[in-house]
C-alpha cells in the first residue's frame, strides 16, 4: 500500500509492513453491532421492577404486613365487642336498676342482632386475615372493600367506632398502595 509521500506524518512508518484491514461497508448497508460508542443515541438504563425482575416476592413489605396485623386486631376488638353485645343482651331482660337503663332502652333482639352482627364480621375478618400470604388480586380488592366497610360502620359505633375507623382506612390504604399491589400479584411458585 502506498500512503503517498515519504515525510507525510500521517502516513505509514518506513520500513513496516501495514496489516490488511476488512474491507468498510458502503454507504447504506447495515452497520454491524460492534460500533464505536458515542454514536446515535445513548442507551437509556434498564426499567428497574419492583423486588426485581422475574424474582418472587418471598417477604412481605411491611405495609402490607401492618394492614395483616390491624385486620387481626380488628377481629380482636370483634371479639370483644361480639361478647359485650352478647352479654348486654342478656342483661337487658334483668333490667331494673337505673345503672342498666340504657341498655333497656335497646331492645333485646336489636342487642342480640348486633352482637350476631360483630361475630359475623369477626368471621370475615379472620379469614381475611389468613388471605395475606395465599390470596390474589380478589381478596387483595376484598380485604380493601372490608377496610372501607368497617370505616363507614364505624361512624355509625361512637365508642369504639373510632379505632374502628382509623384500622379500616388504613386497611384500605396499605393492601391499595403499589407495595400491595405487588404483593398479591405476585407469582406464586
Amino acid at each position: 500500500m502506498s500512503y503517498g509521500d515519504p515525510n507525510n506524518p500521517y502516513g505509514a512508518p518506513q520500513g513496516q509492513q501495514q496489516p490488511q484491514q476488512p474491507p468498510q461497508q458502503g454507504y447504506g448497508y447495515p452497520q454491524q453491532q460492534g460500533q464505536a460508542p458515542g454514536y446515535g443515541y445513548p442507551q437509556a438504563p434498564p426499567v428497574q421492577q419492583p423486588y426485581g425482575a422475574g424474582a418472587p416476592m418471598t417477604t412481605m413489605p411491611g405495609t402490607v404486613n401492618t394492614a395483616r396485623i390491624l385486620l387481626w386486631v380488628i377481629v380482636g376488638l370483634q371479639v370483644i365487642g361480639a361478647a359485650l353485645y352478647a352479654i348486654a343482651a342478656v342483661v337487658a331482660n334483668k333490667a331494673e336498676d337505673d345503672a342498666f337503663a340504657q341498655i333497656a332502652d335497646y331492645s333485646t333482639g336489636m342487642l342480640w342482632g348486633i352482637s350476631v352482627l360483630a361475630l359475623a364480621w369477626l368471621v370475615w375478618g379472620a379469614f381475611l386475615a389468613t388471605k395475606f400470604t395465599s390470596g390474589g388480586n380478589g381478596a387483595r380488592v376484598t380485604i380493601m372493600v372490608f377496610g372501607i366497610l368497617t370505616a363507614v360502620l364505624a361512624l355509625v359505633f361512637t365508642i369504639v367506632g373510632v379505632v374502628h375507623l382509623v384500622l379500616g382506612i388504613l386497611i384500605a390504604v396499605f393492601t391499595g398502595n403499589s407495595k400491595g399491589k405487588a404483593w398479591f400479584n405476585r407469582p406464586r411458585y
